[in-house]
C-alpha cells in the first residue's frame, strides 16, 4: 500500500521522456492478481482454499454480469477472467477512472469487494477463527503506463518537472522559468509545434520543444483540473525557511513586528508566540497567541522560528475539532442495533413444537453448564424487565440539525431624517456591543441576507427600510464610539448589499468592519467572516492581489480555529489551500485541506463533493493514524451507500470493523450499514426477519468488544446476547450446530452471577430451549434433556402453559434420540393433552407427527401410519402461515411409509401433494425434497420413463434458483440418460442437448473427471445418430481433459470408457482396439492396475475374435489366463481357459483346442448345481466330440465326447442336444465304428426326439462330414 502511494511517480525512466505514446508500448489491460491467504502473514492458504478460488472464477468467467456490476461500481471494465491463474484483466477509459481505481485498492475496498464477490457464504464463518482472506496486487508499472497514455490521449496533463527548465514566454517579455518539483500543466505537441506549459503560480506561459516531466498522481490531476484558473496560489513555494512543515508548540519572534491591522499581532524580538491549531511553512500567516499577554492574532510565517517546545504534528485535527466528523453517538446506535437485530433473528423455537428429526445419542454431560443454567432460572427475572440504555453520547456523524441559541429579533423603526431617536438602537447596541465572540454572533453570522430580513429583523417592509435603519444605526455606533457595534453592523450591511448585488457597497462596508476595531480582534470568527465575504466579492471583482491576501489571512484562521469553517459560505478558500498544498508538496498541509473540504461539502449535505476529499484523507493518513481508519472507512461507507454504491459501502464498512482502533460504536455502525446494503444487493426487503451470513465477522468482532466495554450493565448485556443469539443462528443455518452451541455456552457462563439476564421468563426459556434442540442436532440429546428438565422445573406446578407443552415435545425428541421410546411416548402425549387444553392445533399436528414417526421407529407400522394421518389431516385444516415445512415433511414420511408398504399410489399422492404444498409457500428446499422422491418414484419403484423426466426437469429448474449448479449438472446427466433408454433418434438428440447442458456446467465449475465424462457422453450419443466425424473429436477433447487433470486411475477408466462406445457398437467395432490396446493397456501396466488389465485383455480377446483377429487375440487370451492365475479366481479363470481353447479350434490347433477345453472342464464345480452349469457341459463336450470327429477323425474318441455329452443333455432334459447327439451317435456307430446295435438303437431315439420336435428326417450317413473349425470362424465361438 505505502508503495503504491508512491507508484505513480516510480517510473522515472520511461516518464522523464517526452511522454510519447509512440516511444512505449501502453498495456490494453491491467491483471488483477488474486490469492487466498492466511494468518496475519498472509502467507499462502492450502491447495483446497485455492481451488475454490479458481472454481469461483471459473463460474464468474462463463457469467461475467455479477464481476462486471462490481468492476464497474470500482470505476474499470472488465476484460477477461483467467481462472486457472486466478487473474482478472480490467481496463480503463479515463484517467478519472484509474484515479478512483487506485484508491480503492490503496484503502483495501477492492479487496474487500473481491472477497464479498468470491467467497460464499461458510467462508463468513470458517474466517472467524482460521483467518482466511483474499489478497489482491496488481502490477502497478502497468497502470503506471495505462495512466500516462490516457494522459497523452486527452492532451493536458499537470506534471511536476524533473529538472530546472527554461521555456518561451507567449505572455510576458521574460523567458518562463520552473524549477526541479515544480507542477505546471502541459499540452503535448501538435502538428509539430512543442510544448506548451500553463504556470500554476501566476498563470504565465511558455512553450519548449522538449521537456522533461512527471506527471502528478491521478487525485492531483483532478483536483488541479476541477480547479478554477482564477485560484492562483504565488509561486508554491514555502513562505520562509521554518524547518517544520506542520508545527504546533512555541515558536520565537525574530524580529519587532508593528501589527499593520487589528487583525494582526504587535510582538517584539524575543517574544514566545504559542502556535494556535498548525503553524504550516508553505502559507505566510498562522494564527498565534502571545505567551506574555494572552493576546491573539495573526503572525507572519517569516517573522518567527522554532524552539525547543516546536514539534511537527502528526495529527490534523484542531483542538476541539477532534471526533466531530465521525464519532456517533453510542447509546443510539446501540438501542438500534438491539432493536434491529431481536426483530431480524426473532426465534419461534419457544412458541412452536419442534418437528423430530434428530438421530442417535452421543453422551457429554456437562456440569458446569447446568449448574449456570440453573443459576439464570433462580435469577427473578420480571415479565416486562427491560434493558437500560446508559450510552456515553457524542458528536452524531451525520448532519443534524444542532440546538442552536435562540436570537433576539429586533424592531426596526422608521427612519426620520434628522430626527431618530438614539433609545431605538439601545437593545441592538447591548447586543452587537462587546469584543469577545458569544455562541449567538455565531448564529448570526451564519444567518443568509433573506433571514436576516425575515426573522432576526422586523417591522420594516422592505430591505431598504432595513438597510436605512442599519445604515442609521451604524452613524449613531459610530458617533458614540461603540467600535464593535459600528463593526459588526458594518457586517451585517455588507452582507445584505452583496445579497442584493450591490458588491462594491458591500466591499466598503466589509474593509470599513476591517478598520473601525483600535485593538485587537479577540471576535475570530468575525474576522474570519469578514475574510470569507470580502474573498467573494474580490473574486468577482478580479481583484487577484486582494485576494491573494486575504486567502493567506483566512487560512491561518482555519488552520487555528476549527470554528471558522462554519463561517465559510463557498470553497474556493479551501480550495486554496489544498491547492498550495499540492504545489508546496506538503502532506500534511493537503491532509488537513482534504479534512476541511469534506467537512465543509458535509455540513452541507453534499455527500457527493464529500467523497473525493474524503478518500484522499484516508489515503494520506493511512501512515500516521492521524485520523482512525475506522472512523473515515465508516463515513466513506454512508456516503457510498447514499450513493447507490452498495458493493463499495459493503466494503468500507468491512475495512471499518477491522481496523484496530474501532470502537464498539464502529463495529455497530458498520453492521447496520452492511445490513442495509446487502438487502439491497440481493432484493432483501425490510420486512423479511432475516440476517445475511455476511454480518458474521460484525457480530463476533462487536461481541469481544461488548465483553471488554460492558462490565455488569444491563444496556451492554442486552446487546451481548442479542448477539450471541444472532451469531448462533448464522452457525446453525450454515450446520455449524458445535460453533452455535460453543457461543450459547460462552454467553451462559460468563453472565455475571450478581446480575439477571435482561430479558422476560418466557424468551429465557425460549433461549434454553433453543439451546436444548441445538444439542439435540449435535447428537447431545443428554445434554438437550438435562437443559429441558431444568427449564420445566421453573415452571409453575398447578398452571400449566403452552409453552410447557413446548418443553415436553422436545423432552420427548431427546428421550427418543436416548432410545427410551415409552417416556418419549408419554412426554408426546402430554404435550398433545396441552394442546387439545389451549386448542392449539398447529403444535398438535406437530405432536402426532412425532408420535407417528416414534412407532416407525418402533416398528409399529399401522399406529405410525395412523398418527400421521392425523397429523396430515390437522395440518390441512390450517389456516395460518408459517407451518407448511412441518406439513411437507410428514406427508414425505407418509409417502415414504406408502411406498414400502407396495402401496404406490398414496404414495404419488403424498409426494405430490407434498409438492404442491412447496410450490404454494415458495419453499426452495421443500420443493427439491419433494421432486426428489417423485423422481427416485418414477425411477425405482414405479418405473414411469415420461414421468421421471418431467419430475427432474423440474427439478433442474429448482437447483438453478438455488445456485446449486452442482447438483443441476447432475440432474442434466440423469435426464440424458433417461432419453438415451428411449432408443429413439429424436430421444438421443433430446440427450445430446441435455448432456451438452451439463457439459457446460461441468466445464464452469471446473469439475475436469465429469467435465470428461460429458465429453465423452456426448461423443457416445452422436456414434449413436451415425454422426463419425463428430465422435472422434468429442472422445479426443475427452481424453485430452482426461490427461490434464494428472490422475492415472481416472485417465484409464475414461480411456476404457472410451473404448466401450465402440465395443457396445455394431460399427466401428475395430476403433475400440486402439483405446484398449494402444492408449489403456501401456498405463494399466505402468500403474500395475491388474483388474483394469485383465478386464481390457477380455475385452480385446472377445473383440478380436468377433472380428476374426484369432492370431492378435491369443496374447491377450494368453495374459488373461495368467493374471487369473496369479488371483486364484475360479470363475475368471474359466473363462479365461475357454477363450483360448475357442481361439486355437479357430486356428485349427486342434489338440491345444482340446487341451484348454478340458482344462475349463476341470475348473466347473462339483456337483452341478444349476441348469446353466450342465448345458455348458453338454456344449463343451459336443464341441470336443466334433473336434475329434471332424478334424482328427478319430470316431472312437469322438463318441466317448459324445456319450459324455448326451448324459448331461439327459440330466438338464434338453430334447434337442438329445437329438443331436443322438444322430451324431447313430453316424458313427452306423458308418465308422460298424456296431449295429448301438447305431440301431440310437437312430431309434433319435427318431423319438424328432418327432417330438416336429423334425421331418434324421440324415446319419456320412456325406455331411465337414470342418468343425469353419464352423467355429462362421459362428465366432
Amino acid at each position: 500500500m505505502k508503495e503504491f502511494a508512491r507508484g505513480f511517480t516510480r517510473d522515472a525512466a520511461s516518464l522523464r521522456r517526452n511522454l510519447s505514446a509512440s516511444e512505449e508500448k501502453i498495456p490494453t489491460a491491467l491483471p488483477v492478481l488474486l490469492d487466498v491467504v492466511r494468518g496475519p502473514e498472509h502467507l499462502p492458504a492450502d491447495e483446497e482454499s485455492q481451488e475454490m478460488l479458481r472454481g469461483k472464477l471459473h463460474i464468474l468467467q462463463a457469467d461475467s454480469t455479477e464481476v462486471d456490476a462490481v468492476f464497474m461500481e470500482l470505476s474499470a471494465h472488465l476484460v477477461s477472467i483467467n481462472s486457472e491463474d486466478k487473474v482478472i484483466f480490467v481496463t480503463f477509459k479515463t484517467f478519472e477512472e484509474i484515479w478512483k481505481f487506485s484508491t480503492y485498492y490503496t484503502t483495501g475496498f477492492l479487496g474487500q469487494c473481491m472477497e464479498n464477490l468470491l467467497v460464499d457464504q461458510k467462508f463468513w464463518l470458517s474466517s472467524l477463527e482460521e483467518d482466511i482472506s483474499i489478497e489482491v496486487s496488481i502490477q502497478e508499472e502497468t497502470l503506471n503506463l495505462l495512466y500516462k497514455g490516457i494522459l497523452m490521449q486527452e492532451g493536458s496533463l499537470f506534471a511536476s518537472c524533473v529538472a530546472n527548465q527554461m521555456f518561451d514566454s507567449s505572455t510576458s517579455g521574460g523567458d518562463l522559468y520552473l524549477e526541479q518539483g515544480d507542477i505546471a500543466q502541459f499540452e503535448p505537441p501538435f502538428l509539430g509545434s512543442g510544448w506548451t506549459v500553463l504556470c500554476l503560480a501566476d498563470g504565465s506561459r511558455g512553450t519548449a520543444p522538449n521537456t522533461a516531466l512527471e506527471p502528478v498522481t491521478p487525485f492531483h490531476q483532478w483536483f488541479l483540473k476541477s480547479c478554477a484558473e482564477s485560484i492562483l496560489v504565488g509561486d508554491g513555494k514555502p513562505a520562509c525557511d521554518f524547518p517544520l512543515q506542520c508545527a504546533r508548540g512555541t515558536c520565537v519572534a525574530t524580529v519587532e513586528y508593528d501589527a499593520e491591522g487589528p487583525d494582526e499581532l504587535s510582538m517584539a524580538s524575543g517574544d514566545h508566540i504559542i502556535i494556535v491549531g498548525l503553524l504550516v511553512s508553505c502559507f505566510e500567516w498562522f494564527t498565534g497567541r502571545k505567551e506574555a499577554t494572552g493576546e491573539v492574532g495573526l503572525v507572519r510565517t517569516s517573522l518567527v522560528k522554532p524552539t525547543s517546545n516546536t514539534y511537527n504534528s502528526a495529527d490534523i485535527f484542531l483542538d476541539g475539532d477532534e471526533g466531530s466528523f465521525f464519532c456517533l453517538q453510542e447509546n443510539k446506535v446501540i438501542e438500534e442495533t438491539t432493536t434491529l437485530l431481536k426483530k431480524k433473528s426473532h426465534n419461534d423455537t419457544g412458541h412452536y413444537y419442534k418437528l423430530d428429526s434428530s438421530s442417535s445419542k452421543v453422551d457429554s454431560h456437562q456440569s458446569e453448564l447446568n449448574t449456570n443454567i440453573q443459576r439464570i432460572l433462580d435469577q427473578n427475572s420480571s415479565p416486562d424487565s427491560v434493558a437500560t440504555m446508559n450510552g456515553i453520547e457524542e458528536d452524531s456523524a451525520l448532519p443534524t440539525e444542532t440546538q442552536n441559541p435562540n436570537l433576539p429579533c429586533f424592531t426596526v423603526h422608521p427612519v426620520v431624517e434628522g430626527n431618530n431617536n438614539t433609545e431605538n438602537f439601545i437593545p441592538l447596541f447591548s447586543f452587537l456591543e462587546g469584543q469577545d465572540y458569544k455562541v449567538e454572533f455565531g448564529v448570526l453570522y451564519g444567518q443568509s441576507p433573506e433571514l436576516l430580513t425575515s426573522s432576526t429583523f422586523n417591522g420594516h417592509s422592505d430591505k431598504d427600510e432595513l438597510i436605512a435603519f442599519l445604515s442609521v444605526a451604524r452613524e449613531t455606533a459610530r458617533k458614540k464610539r461603540l467600535f464593535w457595534s459600528q463593526t459588526r453592523l458594518c457586517f451585517l450591511l455588507g452582507k445584505l448589499c452583496a445579497g442584493r448585488s450591490k458588491f462594491s457597497q458591500a466591499r466598503v462596508y466589509f474593509e470599513e468592519a476591517l478598520s473601525v476595531p483600535r485593538e485587537g480582534f479577540t471576535d475570530l470568527r468575525l474576522l474570519a467572516s469578514i475574510y470569507s465575504n470580502l474573498v467573494a466579492i474580490y473574486l468577482l471583482q478580479k481583484n487577484t492581489e486582494s485576494v491573494f491576501a486575504l486567502m493567506e489571512r483566512l487560512v491561518a484562521l482555519l488552520m487555528g480555529i476549527p470554528g471558522c469553517l462554519k463561517i465559510i459560505e463557498d470553497d474556493p478558500v479551501l480550495k486554496y489551500m489544498l491547492k498550495k498544498a499540492v504545489l508546496s508538496h506538503n502532506k500534511m498541509a493537503e491532509a488537513q485541506a482534504c479534512f476541511l473540504l469534506a467537512k465543509h461539502h458535509w455540513t452541507r449535505a453534499e455527500g457527493a463533493r464529500v467523497v473525493p476529499y474524503l478518500e484522499r484523507l484516508v489515503v494520506l493518513c493511512a501512515e500516521t493514524q492521524s485520523i482512525s481508519p475506522s472512523h473515515g472507512c465508516l463515513t466513506l461507507g454512508r456516503l457510498y451507500s447514499e450513493l447507490c454504491l452498495p458493493h463499495l459501502s459493503v466494503s468500507s464498512a468491512r475495512r471499518a470493523s477491522l481496523q484496530s482502533s474501532a470502537t464498539l460504536t464502529d463495529c455497530l455502525s458498520s453492521m447496520l450499514l452492511v445490513l442495509d446494503n446487502v438487502n439491497k444487493l440481493y432484493g432483501i426487503t425490510e420486512q423479511e426477519a432475516f440476517v445475511p451470513v455476511h454480518v458474521a465477522p460484525y457480530l463476533h468482532r462487536a461481541l469481544s468488544l461488548t465483553n471488554v466495554r460492558g462490565g455488569g450493565s444491563d444496556q451492554y448485556h442486552l446487546l451481548s446476547y442479542q448477539l450471541t443469539v444472532c451469531l448462533c443462528q448464522l452457525f446453525t443455518k450454515q450446520r455449524m450446530v458445535g460453533h452455535a452451541i460453543q457461543q450459547m455456552h460462552t454467553f451462559i457462563n460468563n453472565s455475571p452471577a450478581s446480575q439477571r439476564l435482561p430479558t422476560s421468563v418466557p424468551e429465557r426459556n425460549s433461549a434454553l430451549i433453543w439451546l436444548a434442540w441445538l444439542h439435540i442436532n449435535n447428537k447431545q440429546p443428554d445434554v438437550a434433556l438435562d437443559i429441558l428438565d431444568a427449564v420445566l422445573a421453573s415452571m409453575p406446578e398447578h398452571c400449566t402453559t403452552p409453552q410447557e407443552g413446548v418443553v415436553l415435545n422436545m423432552r420427548g425428541v431427546a428421550l427418543r434420540c436416548m432410545g427410551d421410546l415409552r417416556r418419549a411416548a408419554e412426554s408426546y402425549q402430554s404435550a398433545i393433552d396441552i394442546c387439545q387444553e389451549y386448542e392449539d392445533l398447529p403444535n398438535w399436528a406437530v405432536a402426532q407427527a412425532n408420535l407417528g414417526l416414534l412407532c416407525l421407529k418402533a416398528g409399529a407400522k399401522g399406529l405410525a401410519q395412523r398418527h400421521l394421518k392425523e397429523a396430515a389431516q390437522l395440518f390441512s385444516e390450517l389456516d395460518e402461515e408459517g407451518h407448511e415445512e412441518n406439513f411437507i415433511t410428514v406427508l414425505l414420511e407418509l409417502g415414504q411409509h406408502y411406498v414400502k408398504q407396495q402401496q404406490l399410489d398414496y404414495g404419488k399422492i403424498c409426494y405430490e401433494w407434498a409438492l404442491l404444498q412447496a410450490i404454494n409457500a415458495n419453499l426452495l428446499d421443500c420443493q427439491l425434497k419433494a421432486t426428489r422422491h417423485l423422481c427416485r418414484l418414477y425411477g425405482c419403484e414405479s418405473p414411469d420413463q415420461a414421468q421421471c423426466i418431467i419430475y427432474n426437469q423440474h427439478q433442474v429448474q429448482l437447483l438453478r434458483r438455488t445456485g446449486d449448479r452442482r447438483q443441476e449438472g447432475d440432474t442434466l446427466e440423469a435426464i440424458s440418460q433417461l432419453y438415451l433408454t428411449l432408443g429413439t433418434d429424436r430421444a438421443h438428440r433430446a440427450a445430446l442437448d441435455y448432456t451438452k447442458s451439463s457439459l457446460g456446467i461441468y466445464i464452469d465449475l471446473g469439475c475436469r473427471e465429469k467435465e470428461a465424462y460429458g465429453w465423452l457422453h456426448a461423443g457416445k450419443i452422436y456414434h449413436l445418430l451415425g454422426q463419425t466425424e463428430l465422435v472422434d473429436l468429442y472422445v479426443q477433447v475427452a481424453q485430452d481433459v482426461a490427461l490434464s487433470t494428472g490422475d492415472t486411475r481416472f485417465i484409464l477408466k475414461l480411456l476404457e470408457a472410451a473404448g466401450d462406445i465402440f465395443f457396445n457398437s455394431s460399427q466401428d467395432r475395430d476403433k475400440a482396439i486402439t483405446f484398449y490396446k494402444d492408449r489403456a493397456m501401456p498405463i494399466a501396466v505402468k500403474s500395475g492396475s491388474v483388474n483394469t488389465r485383465l478386464r481390457l485383455c477380455n475385452k480385446l480377446t472377445e473383440l478380436m475374435l468377433s472380428l476374426k483377429l484369432h492370431g492378435e487375440a491369443v496374447e491377450f487370451a494368453q495374459i488373461a489366463l495368467d493374471i487369473s492365475i496369479s488371483q486364484g479366481e475360479s470363475l475368471n479363470e474359466r473363462v479365461a481357459y475357454h477363450r483360448l481353447a475357442t481361439l486355437y479350434h479357430c486356428l485349427q490347433q486342434y489338440e491345444l483346442a482340446e487341451h484348454y477345453y478340458l482344462k475349463t472342464l476341470t475348473l466347473c464345480p462339483t456337483p452341478l448345481q444349476f441348469d446353466e452349469e450342465t448345458l455348458y457341459y453338454v456344449r463343451v463336450y459336443q464341441t470336443l466330440g466334433d473336434i475329434i470327429f471332424y478334424d482328427l477323425k478319430d470316431p472312437f474318441d469322438a463318441a466317448g465326447y459324445y456319450h459324455l455329452a448326451l448324459a448331461a443333455a439327459i440330466d438338464l432334459g434338453n430334447k434337442k442336444s438329445q437329438l443331436k447327439l443322438c444322430t451324431r451317435l447313430a453316424t458313427i456307430y452306423h458308418n465308422f465304428l460298424i456296431d449295429r446295435e448301438l447305431s440301431l438303437f440310437f437312430y431309434q431315439k433319435a427318431r423319438v426326439f424328432a418327432a417330438e420336435l416336429n423334425v421331418r428326417r434324421i440324415n446319419i450317413s456320412p456325406d455331411q462330414l465337414h470342418s468343425s473349425a469353419s464352423q467355429c470362424k462362421n459362428t465366432g465361438q
